[in-house]
């Protein structure tokens, strides 16, 4: 059914993927949709594929998450019904090669911006008769993957967090809702190549060989592996996460993010190590 009154979502990391995809299709549902990317020089862009409200916002930094707060407040008078935290990136990388500057600029974006955009918010959603906080979370939310040990420590981070805020702020008019999603096509892997370009000693890492197979697996274009699906798997279940007046505390989508969940709970550690350690890797 579609939304009759316009209500306002401020969504994070707008610039390609998940995010593009949910900001244009809830603007053609009805929402007020404030779409927000890392990089002015993609406002226009963004602006040109039809998306009305576009603001720059980049989760690493406190001052430009301030300003994207007051922007937002201003452009909706104030009332914000949801908040899309979307934005991220994947650091790949063996943990032992995974240096401390690394990690926190993981969890700058992953984690640190995202709470303190969230927690900024909070007063506003307290004032609304209905308000969303949904947080883009990932299969490695819950389960464990080699070599991307950052990237799993920050959305494990992530769901532990909203799990308390959703306890916390039960009885208010805010509900709490993850999604996570296993393989979606869109530019994770492109960023994820860079950041391990960036950030990790190949050359000298025990894990070298492995690290030039995954630079070629990062390098092709097309899905990067089975069962991915398009970004509109995301942005479907995003859609009943803000519709439905009961929304789930997760939703799972993809194929290998329902099997996963499955044998994590039927399988000892030690076998769900096997398939992780034969599938994991892909």
């Amino acid at each position: 059914m579609a939304v009759t009154q316009k209500r306002a979502v401020l969504i994070t990391g707008c610039s390609t993927g998940i995010g593009l995809d949910a900001a244009i299709t809830l603007q053609e549902r009805g929402f007020r949709v404030i779409a927000s990317c890392r990089k002015a020089a993609d406002i226009e862009p963004l602006q040109a594929k039809g998306l009305e409200t576009v603001i720059q916002l980049d989760l690493a930094s406190t001052e430009s998450i301030k300003r994207g707060v007051a922007q937002t407040l201003e452009l909706t008078g104030g009332k914000l019904y949801a908040l899309f935290n979307n934005g991220a990136y994947g650091q790949p990388g063996a943990v032992e090669d995974l240096t401390r500057d690394a990690l926190r600029r993981q969890f700058e974006t992953n984690f640190f911006g995202t709470h303190e955009l969230t927690r900024l918010l909070i007063p506003t959603f307290l004032q609304q008769d209905d308000a969303r906080i949904i947080q883009n979370s990932s299969v490695l939310g819950f389960i464990g993957a080699p070599y991307r040990g950052a990237y799993v420590a920050s959305k494990f981070a992530l769901e532990g967090l909203t799990d308390t805020m959703r306890l916390e702020l039960a009885g208010t008019p805010v509900k709490c809702v993850l999604i996570e999603p296993g393989p979606i096509i869109s530019r994770f892997r492109q960023n994820a190549l860079a950041a391990m370009q960036a950030s990790i000693d190949i050359e000298n890492s025990r894990h070298a060989a492995l690290y030039r197979k995954t630079i070629e697996r990062l390098s092709k274009e097309g899905p990067g592996m089975k069962f991915t699906l398009p970004e509109s798997a995301v942005t479907k279940v995003l859609l009943h996460a803000l519709e439905s007046p009961r929304p789930r505390a997760r939703y799972r989508v993809t194929v290998p993010t329902h099997l996963t969940h499955a044998l994590k709970r039927i399988l000892s550690t030690r076998m769900f190590d096997r398939f992780m350690l034969k599938f994991g890797s892909a």
